[in-house]
Protein backbone atom coordinates (compact mmCIF):
# COMPACT_ATOMS: atom_id res chain seq x y z
CA UNK A 1 0.00 0.00 0.00
CA UNK A 2 1.08 3.76 -0.46
CA UNK A 3 1.86 5.79 2.34
CA UNK A 4 -1.03 8.10 1.85
CA UNK A 5 -3.61 5.33 2.02
CA UNK A 6 -2.82 3.50 5.33
CA UNK A 7 -2.55 6.54 7.15
CA UNK A 8 -6.18 7.08 5.30
CA UNK A 9 -7.34 3.75 6.28
CA UNK A 10 -6.41 4.65 9.78
CA UNK A 11 -8.71 7.61 9.65
CA UNK A 12 -11.30 5.72 8.06
CA UNK A 13 -11.18 3.04 10.52
CA UNK A 14 -11.58 5.57 13.16
CA UNK A 15 -14.76 7.08 11.56
CA UNK A 16 -16.54 3.95 11.49
CA UNK A 17 -15.49 3.90 15.57
CA UNK A 18 -16.58 7.42 15.96
CA UNK A 19 -19.61 7.59 18.89
CA UNK A 20 -21.04 10.52 16.58
CA UNK A 21 -23.14 9.79 13.48
CA UNK A 22 -21.69 10.03 10.08
CA UNK A 23 -24.05 12.94 9.75
CA UNK A 24 -22.31 15.35 12.00
CA UNK A 25 -18.59 14.14 10.68
CA UNK A 26 -20.00 15.38 7.46
CA UNK A 27 -21.06 18.53 8.68
CA UNK A 28 -17.76 19.60 10.54
CA UNK A 29 -15.81 18.67 6.98
CA UNK A 30 -18.49 21.15 5.52
CA UNK A 31 -17.83 23.78 7.42
CA UNK A 32 -14.27 23.87 7.17
CA UNK A 33 -14.51 23.22 3.50
CA UNK A 34 -16.93 26.65 3.93
CA UNK A 35 -14.07 27.99 5.92
CA UNK A 36 -11.57 27.17 3.27
CA UNK A 37 -13.88 28.85 0.68
CA UNK A 38 -13.91 32.10 2.66
CA UNK A 39 -10.40 32.56 2.46
CA UNK A 40 -8.56 34.70 0.50
CA UNK A 41 -5.58 33.96 -0.72
CA UNK A 42 -2.98 34.56 2.21
CA UNK A 43 -5.13 33.18 4.39
CA UNK A 44 -5.40 30.13 2.25
CA UNK A 45 -1.49 29.52 2.40
CA UNK A 46 -1.57 28.66 5.57
CA UNK A 47 -4.65 26.70 5.98
CA UNK A 48 -4.32 22.91 6.99
CA UNK A 49 -5.31 21.19 3.86
CA UNK A 50 -6.04 17.37 5.70
CA UNK A 51 -8.67 19.47 7.78
CA UNK A 52 -11.03 19.13 4.55
CA UNK A 53 -10.95 15.58 4.99
CA UNK A 54 -10.05 14.36 8.36
CA UNK A 55 -12.29 15.23 11.19
CA UNK A 56 -9.25 14.54 13.60
CA UNK A 57 -7.49 17.58 14.99
CA UNK A 58 -5.13 15.17 16.69
CA UNK A 59 -4.13 12.97 14.00
CA UNK A 60 -1.63 14.16 11.22
CA UNK A 61 0.85 12.46 8.51
CA UNK A 62 3.83 15.41 9.58
CA UNK A 63 6.61 14.45 7.14
CA UNK A 64 6.84 11.75 4.18
CA UNK A 65 5.87 11.11 0.80
CA UNK A 66 2.25 9.61 0.37
CA UNK A 67 3.76 7.47 -2.59
CA UNK A 68 5.72 5.82 -0.90
CA UNK A 69 5.23 1.62 -0.77
CA UNK A 70 4.77 0.52 3.06
CA UNK A 71 4.83 -2.87 3.94
CA UNK A 72 6.52 -2.15 7.47
CA UNK A 73 6.03 0.17 10.12
CA UNK A 74 7.37 1.03 13.73
CA UNK A 75 4.74 2.19 16.01
CA UNK A 76 4.79 3.60 19.27
CA UNK A 77 2.63 5.23 21.95
CA UNK A 78 5.16 8.01 22.70
CA UNK A 79 7.65 8.92 19.74
CA UNK A 80 10.56 11.22 20.46
CA UNK A 81 13.64 11.62 19.40
CA UNK A 82 14.97 8.29 21.11
CA UNK A 83 12.49 6.42 18.91
CA UNK A 84 13.64 7.73 15.80
CA UNK A 85 17.18 6.58 16.12
CA UNK A 86 15.93 3.60 16.91
CA UNK A 87 14.13 3.15 13.68
CA UNK A 88 16.99 4.47 12.09
CA UNK A 89 19.24 1.81 13.88
CA UNK A 90 17.43 -0.96 13.32
CA UNK A 91 17.22 0.15 9.75
CA UNK A 92 21.18 0.04 9.60
CA UNK A 93 20.87 -3.50 11.16
CA UNK A 94 18.73 -4.95 8.07
CA UNK A 95 15.16 -4.32 9.51
CA UNK A 96 12.67 -3.19 7.25
CA UNK A 97 10.56 0.06 8.24
CA UNK A 98 9.17 2.20 6.14
CA UNK A 99 7.98 4.77 8.35
CA UNK A 100 7.74 5.60 11.94
CA UNK A 101 3.69 6.20 14.07
CA UNK A 102 3.15 7.39 17.03
CA UNK A 103 0.09 7.30 19.08
CA UNK A 104 -0.24 10.46 21.08
CA UNK A 105 -0.14 13.45 18.83
CA UNK A 106 3.26 14.76 17.31
CA UNK A 107 4.32 17.54 14.41
CA UNK A 108 1.35 19.76 13.03
CA UNK A 109 -0.90 17.62 15.23
CA UNK A 110 0.88 18.78 18.83
CA UNK A 111 -0.79 21.92 18.75
CA UNK A 112 -4.42 21.39 17.25
CA UNK A 113 -5.39 18.34 19.57
CA UNK A 114 -7.55 19.98 21.96
CA UNK A 115 -9.79 20.39 19.38
CA UNK A 116 -10.80 16.69 19.34
CA UNK A 117 -12.39 17.74 23.22
CA UNK A 118 -15.44 18.23 21.33
CA UNK A 119 -16.15 14.49 20.56
CA UNK A 120 -16.59 14.29 25.08
CA UNK A 121 -19.93 16.73 24.22
CA UNK A 122 -21.72 14.02 22.50
CA UNK A 123 -20.37 10.89 25.17
CA UNK A 124 -21.68 12.60 28.25
CA UNK A 125 -25.04 13.61 26.39
CA UNK A 126 -25.57 10.41 25.16
CA UNK A 127 -25.59 9.17 28.98
CA UNK A 128 -28.51 12.52 29.67
CA UNK A 129 -26.03 15.12 30.47
CA UNK A 130 -27.77 18.50 28.47
CA UNK A 131 -25.53 20.33 25.49
CA UNK A 132 -26.03 23.54 27.62
CA UNK A 133 -24.32 22.00 30.37
CA UNK A 134 -21.46 20.07 28.41
CA UNK A 135 -20.83 22.51 25.80
CA UNK A 136 -19.58 25.92 28.75
CA UNK A 137 -17.34 23.42 30.77
CA UNK A 138 -15.99 21.85 27.78
CA UNK A 139 -15.03 25.16 25.96
CA UNK A 140 -13.08 26.83 28.82
CA UNK A 141 -11.31 22.93 29.63
CA UNK A 142 -10.10 23.43 25.69
CA UNK A 143 -9.09 26.71 25.99
CA UNK A 144 -6.83 25.83 29.22
CA UNK A 145 -5.80 22.86 26.85
CA UNK A 146 -4.84 24.88 24.07
CA UNK A 147 -3.09 27.53 26.34
CA UNK A 148 -0.67 24.76 28.03
CA UNK A 149 -0.02 22.82 24.72
CA UNK A 150 0.72 25.61 22.76
CA UNK A 151 4.80 26.50 24.07
CA UNK A 152 5.69 23.00 23.02
CA UNK A 153 8.56 21.57 21.19
CA UNK A 154 5.93 20.80 18.78
CA UNK A 155 8.13 19.40 15.96
CA UNK A 156 11.02 18.07 18.20
CA UNK A 157 10.77 14.32 17.61
CA UNK A 158 9.42 15.11 13.58
CA UNK A 159 12.67 17.27 12.84
CA UNK A 160 14.71 14.44 13.69
CA UNK A 161 12.67 11.95 11.26
CA UNK A 162 12.96 14.62 8.94
CA UNK A 163 17.02 14.61 8.97
CA UNK A 164 17.06 10.53 8.46
CA UNK A 165 14.47 10.79 5.94
CA UNK A 166 11.74 8.83 7.94
CA UNK A 167 8.24 9.11 7.01
CA UNK A 168 6.82 9.85 10.31
CA UNK A 169 2.76 10.06 11.31
CA UNK A 170 0.56 9.97 14.70
CA UNK A 171 -2.87 8.32 14.97
CA UNK A 172 -4.10 9.41 18.19
CA UNK A 173 -8.54 9.96 18.07
CA UNK A 174 -9.05 6.96 14.91
CA UNK A 175 -7.40 4.61 17.82
CA UNK A 176 -9.18 5.88 20.98
CA UNK A 177 -12.88 6.16 19.23
CA UNK A 178 -11.60 2.30 18.61
CA UNK A 179 -10.67 1.64 22.31
CA UNK A 180 -13.97 3.44 23.25
CA UNK A 181 -16.12 2.10 21.08
CA UNK A 182 -15.29 -1.88 22.01
CA UNK A 183 -15.13 -1.15 26.16
CA UNK A 184 -18.26 -0.28 25.82
CA UNK A 185 -19.81 -2.57 23.80
CA UNK A 186 -18.14 -5.35 25.94
CA UNK A 187 -19.26 -3.77 29.15
CA UNK A 188 -23.13 -3.52 27.48
CA UNK A 189 -22.59 -7.28 27.02
CA UNK A 190 -21.41 -8.03 30.06
CA UNK A 191 -23.79 -5.64 32.20
CA UNK A 192 -21.72 -5.88 35.48
CA UNK A 193 -23.82 -5.94 38.70
CA UNK A 194 -20.27 -4.51 41.06
CA UNK A 195 -17.19 -2.52 40.57
CA UNK A 196 -15.41 -5.59 40.80
CA UNK A 197 -17.07 -7.40 37.51
CA UNK A 198 -15.60 -4.17 35.70
CA UNK A 199 -12.49 -4.96 36.88
CA UNK A 200 -12.65 -8.81 36.04
CA UNK A 201 -13.69 -7.93 32.26
CA UNK A 202 -10.54 -5.66 31.65
CA UNK A 203 -8.83 -8.78 33.21
CA UNK A 204 -9.87 -10.73 30.16
CA UNK A 205 -8.79 -8.83 27.70
CA UNK A 206 -5.24 -9.51 26.72
CA UNK A 207 -3.46 -6.09 26.88
CA UNK A 208 -4.71 -5.68 30.32
CA UNK A 209 -3.46 -9.11 31.19
CA UNK A 210 -0.31 -8.47 29.96
CA UNK A 211 0.00 -5.18 31.53
CA UNK A 212 -0.93 -6.81 34.55
CA UNK A 213 2.38 -8.64 34.23
CA UNK A 214 4.24 -5.49 34.22
CA UNK A 215 2.75 -4.65 37.25
CA UNK A 216 -0.41 -2.01 35.23
CA UNK A 217 -3.21 -3.86 36.66
CA UNK A 218 -6.47 -1.72 36.61
CA UNK A 219 -7.21 0.04 39.55
CA UNK A 220 -10.59 1.16 41.15
CA UNK A 221 -9.41 4.59 42.51
CA UNK A 222 -13.10 5.29 44.07
CA UNK A 223 -15.14 3.16 45.67
CA UNK A 224 -14.72 -0.91 46.10
CA UNK A 225 -15.38 -3.76 44.94
CA UNK A 226 -18.35 -4.67 46.47
CA UNK A 227 -20.28 -1.68 45.47
CA UNK A 228 -22.79 -1.54 42.93
CA UNK A 229 -21.31 0.36 39.73
CA UNK A 230 -24.67 1.16 38.35
CA UNK A 231 -24.67 2.79 34.94
CA UNK A 232 -20.92 2.56 33.48
CA UNK A 233 -19.48 5.28 31.55
CA UNK A 234 -16.32 4.14 29.30
CA UNK A 235 -14.25 7.74 28.89
CA UNK A 236 -11.41 6.77 26.79
CA UNK A 237 -11.65 9.57 23.88
CA UNK A 238 -11.60 13.40 23.43
CA UNK A 239 -7.85 14.21 24.27
CA UNK A 240 -7.29 14.91 27.51
CA UNK A 241 -9.58 15.06 30.78
CA UNK A 242 -12.79 16.54 31.35
CA UNK A 243 -13.39 19.36 33.71
CA UNK A 244 -13.90 18.12 36.91
CA UNK A 245 -17.31 19.39 37.00
CA UNK A 246 -19.11 16.91 34.86
CA UNK A 247 -19.05 14.63 37.75
CA UNK A 248 -22.12 16.61 39.57
CA UNK A 249 -23.57 16.60 35.88
CA UNK A 250 -23.12 12.75 35.38
CA UNK A 251 -24.38 12.07 38.96
CA UNK A 252 -27.67 13.92 37.82
CA UNK A 253 -28.15 11.90 35.04
CA UNK A 254 -27.99 8.72 36.93
CA UNK A 255 -24.34 7.81 36.41
CA UNK A 256 -22.98 5.51 39.00
CA UNK A 257 -19.01 4.49 37.69
CA UNK A 258 -16.94 6.10 35.00
CA UNK A 259 -13.83 3.84 33.33
CA UNK A 260 -11.05 5.91 32.21
CA UNK A 261 -7.53 5.48 30.83
CA UNK A 262 -6.34 7.94 34.02
CA UNK A 263 -7.85 10.83 36.05
CA UNK A 264 -6.02 13.41 37.46
CA UNK A 265 -6.38 13.60 41.35
CA UNK A 266 -8.41 16.30 41.88
CA UNK A 267 -11.29 14.03 39.79
CA UNK A 268 -10.71 11.67 42.12
CA UNK A 269 -11.90 14.57 45.22
CA UNK A 270 -14.57 15.38 42.74
CA UNK A 271 -16.28 11.85 42.19
CA UNK A 272 -15.86 10.98 45.82
CA UNK A 273 -18.45 13.91 46.70
CA UNK A 274 -20.45 12.75 44.03
CA UNK A 275 -20.46 9.29 44.95
CA UNK A 276 -19.08 7.84 41.55
CA UNK A 277 -16.75 5.28 41.33
CA UNK A 278 -13.79 5.45 38.98
CA UNK A 279 -12.16 2.69 37.60
CA UNK A 280 -8.27 3.03 36.39
CA UNK A 281 -7.99 1.03 33.09
CA UNK A 282 -4.45 1.66 32.57
CA UNK A 283 -3.03 4.24 29.75
CA UNK A 284 -0.58 1.46 28.03
CA UNK A 285 -2.72 -1.25 28.09
CA UNK A 286 -5.90 1.19 26.95
CA UNK A 287 -4.18 2.75 24.41
CA UNK A 288 -2.63 -0.72 23.10
CA UNK A 289 -5.68 -1.84 22.49
CA UNK A 290 -7.48 1.03 20.29
CA UNK A 291 -3.91 1.14 18.49
CA UNK A 292 -3.95 -2.86 17.98
CA UNK A 293 -7.92 -2.80 16.42
CA UNK A 294 -6.26 -0.43 13.95
CA UNK A 295 -2.77 -2.60 13.24
CA UNK A 296 -5.37 -5.60 12.66
CA UNK A 297 -6.88 -3.25 9.75
CA UNK A 298 -3.71 -2.88 8.18
CA UNK A 299 -2.36 -6.25 8.56
CA UNK A 300 -5.32 -7.60 6.71
CA UNK A 301 -4.24 -4.81 4.29
CA UNK A 302 -0.62 -6.22 4.04
CA UNK A 303 1.42 -3.86 6.42
CA UNK A 304 3.03 -5.13 9.54
CA UNK A 305 3.94 -3.58 12.54
CA UNK A 306 6.93 -4.14 14.77
CA UNK A 307 5.75 -2.59 18.24
CA UNK A 308 7.71 -0.37 20.65
CA UNK A 309 7.46 2.48 23.02
CA UNK A 310 4.72 1.07 25.25
CA UNK A 311 2.80 -0.50 22.56
CA UNK A 312 1.57 -3.76 23.78
CA UNK A 313 1.16 -5.66 20.45
CA UNK A 314 -1.96 -8.36 20.66
CA UNK A 315 -3.26 -9.69 16.84
CA UNK A 316 -7.14 -10.07 16.92
CA UNK A 317 -6.87 -11.75 13.07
Amino acid sequence: MKLIDVYRLAIQTGIEHDLRPKEMIDRILEKEKARYDSLNEEERSYFDMERLWNPYGDTRLSYGDGDLDVKRLMWGIDIEIGEVLLADRLREKGERIDGIVGHHPLGSSKIPFPEVIDIQNELYHGYGVPYNMIEGMMGSRMAEVKRGVHPSNYNQAVDAAKLLDIPIMNIHAPADNCVEDFLSKGIEKESPTYVSDIVDYLMSIEEFKIGARYNCRPLIAVGSPSDHCGKVVIKMNGGTSSPKDIYSKLEMSGIGTVVGMHFPENHIEEARKHNIRLVVSGHMPSDSLGVNLICDVWEKAGVDVIPCSGLIRVSRN
